[in-house]
């Protein structure tokens, strides 16, 4: 029965949390809200590409699906003011592993596209990394409602 219970809170800790992850854009993706925009388009050279890591805001599920997990896992052990003690070791250590965990599945690869425009002018540019670009391609910069990006 305790095994039974354990597995149980495994498998709902793995789909709440994997719920935590947030959803990726790439260069070839439009949201709802881009779509009949216009866009300023502009051409230039890469002049150098960086990897970076882009790091999604945490949005607390993870803390709290982690602590509410860990105390209940950790209300199991002892009896008493142990079973007390237990639940509090266990939120504090399930929050910190939930929080560990919602930002591992958030953290993606991106680039920091470096261009120089045919005006002159460089821009610096971070976008997702599902786009390979190398110095001395050539790049349209696509410019509109906040946000730029690269493209072939």
């Amino acid at each position: 029965m305790k095994m039974a219970k354990t597995m149980l809170i495994a498998g709902v800790a793995a789909v709440v949390l994997g719920g935590c992850a947030y959803p990726r854009q790439g260069s070839a993706d439009y949201s709802a809200y881009g779509v009949r925009g216009e866009q300023e388009v502009r051409f230039g050279v890469v002049e150098s590409v960086r990897l970076v890591r882009i790091q999604a805001p945490e949005s607390g599920v993870g803390t709290a699906a982690g602590a509410a997990l860990g105390g209940v896992a950790g209300s199991t052990v002892g009896g008493g003011s142990g079973q007390i003690a237990g639940a509090i070791a266990g939120m504090v250590l399930g929050g910190i592993l939930g929080q560990a965990i919602e930002q591992d599945a958030n953290q993606r690869t991106g680039l920091e596209i470096t261009v120089l425009l045919d005006s002159g002018k460089y821009l610096a540019i971070t976008q997702e990394g599902d786009e390979q670009f190398r110095s001395g391609d050539r790049v349209r910069v696509l410019s509109g409602r906040g946000g730029s990006r690269v493209t072939h």
